[in-house]
């Protein structure tokens, strides 16, 4: 059968994949994309979407458990249907996914569910794992776009089943544990223990590093250690994994610190440890592309490898892991091949979000990461609990914290956490992009109430000219 040609062949659906063909697709390209699973990788599927419906599910139990007497509304007792719970996930997943797949037909993008193989610089293998015939056999194009995403760690000699669970497994839990160990307190760990605590599961979280979310601000994470103590989750910080074993009822883990080993008992086993790059089995050596340091696949800062007509962008190419970044990569990646655009992505504008309670969000540079850097730092700092949108609904927890940089104030971070963040975090960005400072965002008049006027707030505090705080 011979090859089926295309300008571009884009290997993976996910936010990166997906949003790089449809670019493309803009660009008069003829455009095929190769999925091994289901449109929207991991993100729509196993990721992103999924666990912010349970999250959403957990919050609402959260607020008619905790919040209906305190506004007058009367209830009787509340019960969780924990298979609708994931149903209901699973629904809204199912439904970006068949999203997907019309924006492919609308776009005329080619979908092909297959597995996909380089075999040179312009050709790839298709094959299916079901045993059935894919309707081509190989596909050429000039560009090949490497789209491919990251899956779940695990630590040596550790084997999914029985209780002991990465976050895909987790999405799609039939029976609500009675304990649960999650090892990792990045992202991924706290979104889940959230969830989890909520619905009665006896949570403790054991991280190597002495502080939740390791690299985010300290302040941010020590509201965020008491925000989680208060929901009663034990936190093991500064302990690092040692081994597991199954017992009768459940897991035995043994973690240890400066003080000794100590040996931790629960039903289930989350594993949260970070993702690594899916590189291997692509025949990336036949096509003359380098993998680099991690797993991670080279590229330059347009997101070319190590062969100049193949590109790579996302989870595969190199941290962060954010879908966001792997779409903003995927437009700029096609915008690069039709020769509109000689520039990548600037990583310091990319933001990067929490989704658990309270929210935390953060772009650009951290407080300690500028003084680090020897910048003369300024800082302005405003707690939800000033904030009259934030008392009026009592999701007072958190503050905004906005770092800049002098003699201008040009704002070079910022650090958020409370009720919103995730929504917050958007306007700094722009504000980051457009070089704006502290006195430009503090005489922004923001309506109230909203929570947003503590952006607001944060600049002017970072200016001296605080009002309400």
């Amino acid at each position: 059968m011979p090859a089926a040609r295309y300008d571009l062949v884009v290997i993976g659906s996910g936010p990166g994949g997906y949003v790089a063909a449809i670019r493309a697709a803009q660009l008069k390209m003829k455009v095929v994309v190769v999925e091994r699973d289901r449109p929207g990788g991991v993100c729509l599927n196993w990721g992103c979407i999924p666990s912010k419906a349970l999250l959403d599910s957990a919050n609402t139990l959260e607020t008619i458990r905790a919040a209906a007497q305190e506004h007058g509304i009367e209830v009787g007792s509340v019960r969780a249907n924990f298979d609708r719970v994931i149903a209901r996930s699973r629904e809204a997943a199912e439904k970006l996914s068949r999203g997907v797949r019309y924006l492919f037909r609308k776009n005329n993008i080619e979908l092909i569910e297959a597995t996909a193989r380089l075999t040179g610089p312009h050709t790839v293998e298709l094959s299916r794992a079901d045993g059935a015939k894919p309707p081509v056999d190989t596909l050429e194009a000039e560009y090949i776009l490497i789209a491919t995403g990251s899956s779940e760690k695990l630590f040596p000699g550790m084997k999914v089943g029985d209780g002991l669970l990465t976050s895909r497994e987790a999405l799609t839990l039939t029976h609500l544990p009675a304990s649960m160990i999650i090892i990792g307190a990045g992202a991924v760990g706290l979104e889940f223990g959230y969830f989890y605590q909520a619905f009665g599961v006896r949570v403790t979280i054991v991280e190597l590093m002495k502080q939740l979310l390791p690299g985010f601000d300290a302040e941010v994470a020590e509201e965020l250690r008491r925000a989680f103590a208060k929901r009663n989750v034990e936190l093991l910080l500064g302990h690092g994994y040692r081994s597991i074993a199954r017992t009768a009822d459940g897991w035995e883990v043994t973690v240890s610190n400066s003080e000794g080993v100590k040996s931790l008992r629960a039903e289930m086993v989350l594993v949260a440890v970070g993702r690594r790059p899916l590189s291997a089995n692509l025949g990336l050596e036949k096509a003359g592309v380098e993998i680099g340091e991690g797993g991670f696949i080279k590229v330059d800062e347009c997101f070319r490898t190590t062969r100049p007509n193949i590109f790579a962008i996302g989870d595969v190419a190199r941290p962060p892991l954010l879908a966001h970044k792997a779409s903003a990569e995927g437009v700029a990646a096609v915008e690069v091949m039709a020769g509109i655009r000689n520039t990548g992505v600037d990583l310091a504008n990319i933001p990067a979000c929490v989704y658990c309670e309270p929210e935390v969000a953060t772009v650009g540079l951290t407080e300690a990461e500028a003084r680090a850097q020897g910048i003369d730092t300024i800082v302005g700092k405003f707690p939800f609990r000033a904030n009259g949108k934030s008392v009026a609904t009592n999701h007072v927890e958190g503050f905004v914290k906005l770092v800049a940089s002098r003699p201008y104030g040009e704002i070079i971070g910022c650090q958020i956490i409370g009720r919103g963040a995730t929504e917050m975090i958007s306007e700094v960005t722009l504000g980051k992009t457009l070089e704006a400072t502290t006195a430009e965002l503090g005489k922004t008049v923001h309506p109230h109430p909203t929570v947003s006027e503590s952006l607001m707030e944060a600049a002017l505090a970072a200016e001296g000219e605080a009002i309400n705080f």
